[in-house]
C-alpha cells in the first residue's frame, strides 16, 4: 500500500547567512485530512501543519529554534499495521528539549515500535539524522542532503538532481524563488533509472519527479525553512491542490524564544 512519500533537502552550514536551508515536498492522497502550518494551539511553541487523521506532523519548527522532519521509508512488504504514527516523532522532538545526541539515543532504543522513517533533527546547534532500518543515528557535517524515502543521500534521479538545484539556489538566498522552483520540478526520471522499491512501475514513474501529480494523491505543501545566524527562523509554506495550483501560503518569521 503506498503511504505518505516526502522529499526533504538540507543545505548545512554551508551558506554564509543561513547555517540551516530546508526545501520540502510533503506528497499525500489528497483525501487524507490535513491542516495547513499554524502555532498548535494544543501544544504551545510548536509551528507545523497537522496531520488530522492521525494528530502528527511531517514536518515542524519550534518557538526556541528546532527544527525536525520526516520521511517515510518506502518499503509497502515490511509495513505493519497498528503501529504508532511516525508523525508523532517530529511533535515530540520539538516539545522535549532534548538535544539531538540525545533524541538518537532515545530513538536507538525505541525506534523498532514504528514502521520505517527517516527524522532529521536540529536543536540549534547540531543537525542530525536517525535512519530507523538501519538503526543508524548520527550528526551530520557541513554540506548538501538530500532524503526521500529511502536512507539519507541515496541516489535516486529526484535526490540527486534536487541536490545539484540546491547547491545553486543558496547563491540566490534570500530571494526564494529558484527553491520553489526545484520543489515545483515534476519532470519524470528515465525508465532506466528508476528505483525499485516494491511499487509498480507506473508508480516508480509517478514517484520519480520532485513535485507528484497523480490521480488523487500528490504533492500538498512545499515548505522553506531558513535558520539565520542571528537564530531567526522564516517559515514558508506553500500549499497545492490537486491539480498543483497555488490554495494557500502560511508564512511565519520569529526569533527564537526559550
Amino acid at each position: 500500500m503506498l503511504r505518505a512519500m516526502c522529499l526533504i533537502l538540507a543545505a548545512w552550514q554551508a551558506h554564509p547567512r543561513y547555517p540551516l536551508v530546508i526545501a520540502a515536498n510533503r506528497d499525500e492522497f489528497f483525501r487524507r485530512p490535513a491542516a495547513s502550518a499554524r502555532w498548535w494551539p494544543e501544544q504551545p511553541g510548536l509551528l507545523a501543519g497537522q496531520d488530522l487523521e492521525a494528530g502528527g506532523t511531517w514536518l515542524g519548527v519550534s518557538a526556541d529554534g528546532r527544527f525536525a522532519a520526516l520521511t517515510n521509508f518506502r518499503d509497502p512488504s515490511s509495513h505493519r499495521a497498528g503501529t504508532p504514527s511516525r508523525g508523532q516523532l517530529v511533535a515530540g522532538f520539538l516539545a522535549s528539549g532534548s538535544t539531538v545526541d540525545e533524541a538518537l539515543g532515545d530513538l536507538q532504543q525505541r525506534s523498532d515500535a514504528y514502521n520505517g522513517f527517516n527524522l532529521m533533527l536540529y536543536d540549534g546547534e547540531r543537525f542530525g539524522i536517525y535512519e530507523s532500518v538501519a538503526r543508524s543515528g548520527r550528526t551530520l557535517a557541513p554540506g548538501v542532503y538530500g532524503l526521500s524515502n529511502h536512507l539519507l543521500d541515496t541516489s535516486w534521479p529526484k535526490v540527486d538532481r534536487a541536490k545539484s538545484r540546491l547547491s545553486r539556489a543558496l547563491h540566490h538566498l534570500p530571494d526564494e524563488h529558484a527553491l520553489i522552483q526545484l520543489l515545483r520540478d515534476d519532470s519524470p526520471a528515465a525508465d532506466e533509472a528508476l528505483p525499485q522499491t516494491g511499487v509498480s512501475l507506473e508508480w516508480e514513474r509517478l514517484l520519480s519527479s520532485a513535485f507528484i501529480r497523480a490521480n488523487g494523491y500528490g504533492t500538498r505543501c512545499s515548505t522553506i525553512v531558513l535558520v539565520g545566524h542571528d537564530g531567526e527562523v522564516s517559515f514558508n509554506e506553500f500549499s497545492w491542490d490537486e491539480h498543483g495550483e497555488p490554495q494557500g501560503v502560511v508564512r511565519e518569521r520569529f526569533r527564537p524564544h526559550a
